[in-house]
């Protein structure tokens, strides 16, 4: 395996590579979703390329930038033990040599998180951009905890068409079902238990549609009702194009949930 830290480095290595490039962005603090990911990328491509930058665009002021948890040695031997080919591990400098916005984000990227945290997906998807052209994979993997960030980050694609595919890929969560994320070391031992509540909502809503209701506003009411001790910030029933609807449609829908516990914004979904 081999760290790159300069463009220069990334460039010349792509070039030499002929055969099918597995690529994961990744802003560091790997945990078992994101070796999920790697993994995948490792069974499906000939050379897999891991990056590690903690993007600052897309944080707002008021966000964790500073605090974001940081690993890099640990990072590295994890992608040592998964076979990844190179990791490329850029300075703010080398991404950002000016504060011009390059690409503005489509009007969804307004609704639920974008609501929340107005020009994030500006910043997601200029750092995503960005990668891409560096690395030009064929396959690039996401998870789909990140559902609207995994959205936006395909119709990019598709609108600018760029040859690449986007690989979806299944939340992996912890034994009692939190779904996995950098920012859950922030929990406290009260609010890693709470938290379970966020999953509890989503199973109990997937076990009503296993009993054919249907209905957004009942199944929001009943996981509201589950997490009626929570800060929750929204509960949020869309089809995969991210439009509200009043129904559920089977095998086009997610339904979304973010709480808060102190400072940290825990999301979670299900696909159904």
């Amino acid at each position: 395996m081999k760290v790159l830290k300069t463009i220069e480095e990334l460039q010349n290595v792509r070039k030499s590579i002929t055969s099918t490039v597995g690529f994961v962005p990744t802003m560091g603090a790997l945990h078992d979703g994101h070796i999920s990911l790697i993994k995948q990328a490792r069974n499906e491509n000939d050379i897999v390329i891991v990056s590690i930058f903690v993007n600052p665009t897309q944080f707002l002021p008021t966000e964790d930038l500073d605090a974001y948890p940081r690993k890099d040695e640990a990072d590295k031997r994890i992608c040592e033990m998964c076979k990844v080919d190179y990791v490329f591990m850029p300075e703010i400098s080398t991404m950002y040599t000016s504060e011009e916005v390059l690409i503005k984000a489509p009007n969804k990227s307004y609704i639920l998180e974008g609501r929340t945290r107005p020009g994030h997906f500006d910043g997601v998807l200029q750092i995503v951009l960005k990668l891409f052209g560096l690395t030009q994979p064929t396959n690039a993997y996401f998870g789909k905890k990140d559902a609207q960030q995994l959205s936006l980050i395909t119709q990019m694609v598709r609108n600018l068409f760029l040859p690449i595919n986007i690989i979806p890929c299944e939340i992996i969560r912890e034994a009692d079902g939190l779904a996995m994320s950098s920012r859950n070391v922030y929990l406290n031992e009260v609010q890693r238990k709470d938290s379970l509540l966020i999953c509890k909502s989503l199973y109990t809503a997937a076990s009503l549609i296993g009993k054919n209701e249907l209905n957004s506003n009942v199944l929001k009411q009943r996981m509201n009702d589950v997490m009626s001790t929570l800060d929750v910030e929204y509960i949020a029933i869309v089809d995969r194009d991210f439009n509200e609807i009043e129904n559920i449609e089977l095998k086009n829908s997610i339904i979304l949930v973010v709480a808060r516990f102190g400072n940290t914004r825990l999301l979670d979904n299900i696909w159904v």
